[in-house]
């Protein structure tokens, strides 16, 4: 993957982006963003003056915002936050411009959402709802490939 890059056509656009859930596609979505933080700890070495770190865990955290036009969160999460079970679903990205190298597919498995927003909205605005997450589990299904 040491291509250069040919042309400014070839950076990929949100605007070509999908989002699934469970599934489904959600074809409200207005973005989604998701990523992977690794815990480390700081490791001191003899005779080095920098300190290194050894990675101990990692904690997978995300977004998907929406525009509002359904209630699907609601649907998806009320019934088992009132019983006070945990709701989790898998989600899907896909980023697939035309004038890129090709298409990135990630899915990612346990989300679990960390609230869930009754009501947020302002007048003269355009509806949107954020949903939070984390998550333990994901694997690329299409990677980018320059040519």
């Amino acid at each position: 993957m040491s291509a250069s890059m040919d042309s400014a056509a070839r950076v990929i656009s949100g605007t070509h982006g999908q989002a699934w859930m469970d599934d489904e596609l959600c074809g409200e979505t207005l973005g989604m963003q998701a990523k992977v933080a690794a815990n480390k700890e700081d490791v001191p070495m003899c005779c080095q003056f920098m300190v290194d770190t050894k990675l101990m865990s990692a904690k997978g955290t995300g977004t998907i915002r929406f525009h509002k036009v359904n209630s699907r969160m609601a649907v998806k999460m009320s019934d088992n936050l009132k019983a006070g079970k945990d709701t989790r679903v898998k989600l899907v990205s896909l980023l697939d411009d035309p004038d890129a190298y090709g298409a990135e597919r990630v899915v990612i498995y346990d989300a679990s959402f960390d609230d869930l927003t009754l009501a947020d909205w302002e007048l003269a605005a355009k509806g949107q709802i954020e949903c939070p997450f984390t998550f333990t589990r994901w694997d690329y299904l299409d990677v980018i490939q320059p040519k």
